[in-house]
């Protein structure tokens, strides 16, 4: 137990530069360094805590959006995070590529697709999506002065962590079964529409799906 405490601290030590460089993208947002900081090391124990290696992809690729998320909550909680230009048009060309890569794949694209596609790193996407996924405030004037309304707005940090895992695992479905996935949870067709555009049943349809979502369930538990 102890040793493996030592190789958790170990390993913890090793990634905290990546703490760093994504504190450093937020500095003179309006937030001190320091609680930033403190606020990525949380998301870092969070995510070693939580990796498992065994799902095939890279920790840092695991790790972004979780230790991101734990900073962004630090302005949830008292503004909107401002995305840099340079993240803003990569979110924009991600978009296009997405839309692009779907046509050509018949299939939502992974990270690394697109991180390839257009020669970045699998970590500057999962950021440019996760800062594409901005909270919303709404700020209002009144005789007494300004009043802000925060919109509870969804977590894409957690979806985003769930895609990645879902991707790791998306290979070891058949390609009649990745039509299935790709028509149901990515297009969102009814099972109607997808038995009709893949010449089955809805019956089959369905079947096939329950037995597909055990099968990810199990490469994934």
């Amino acid at each position: 137990m102890v040793e493996q405490n030592l190789r958790r601290e170990e390993f913890i030590k090793h990634n905290l530069p990546l703490v760093h460089s994504l504190c450093k993208r937020f500095c003179g947002r309006g937030i001190e360094y320091e609680d930033l900081y403190q606020a990525g090391c949380i998301g870092l124990i969070k995510a070693v805590d939580a990796f498992d290696s065994a799902k095939g992809f890279a920790f840092s690729t695991y790790a972004v959006p979780v230790i991101m998320g734990e900073i962004r909550r630090l302005f949830r909680d008292g503004g909107a995070v401002k995305v840099s230009r340079s993240v803003k048009e990569l979110y924009l060309k991600i978009t296009r590529k997405k839309g692009e890569l779907e046509q050509k794949l018949y299939r939502e694209p992974t990270v690394s697709e697109l991180a390839a596609e257009l020669g970045v790193t699998a970590e500057d996407v999962t950021e440019a999506i996760c800062a594409g996924m901005s909270t919303v405030s709404l700020t209002v004037d009144k005789d007494d002065g300004v009043s802000e309304t925060d919109l509870p707005c969804k977590s894409y940090e957690d979806d985003i962590c769930n895609k990645v895992m879902l991707d790791s695992v998306f290979e070891y479905l058949e390609e009649d079964e990745k039509m299935i996935v790709k028509y149901r949870y990515y297009n969102y067709f009814t099972q109607s529409k997808t038995a009709k555009l893949l010449n089955m049943s809805q019956v089959q349809v369905s079947r096939a799906e329950k037995r597909i979502l055990l099968k990810l369930r199990k490469y994934l538990s």
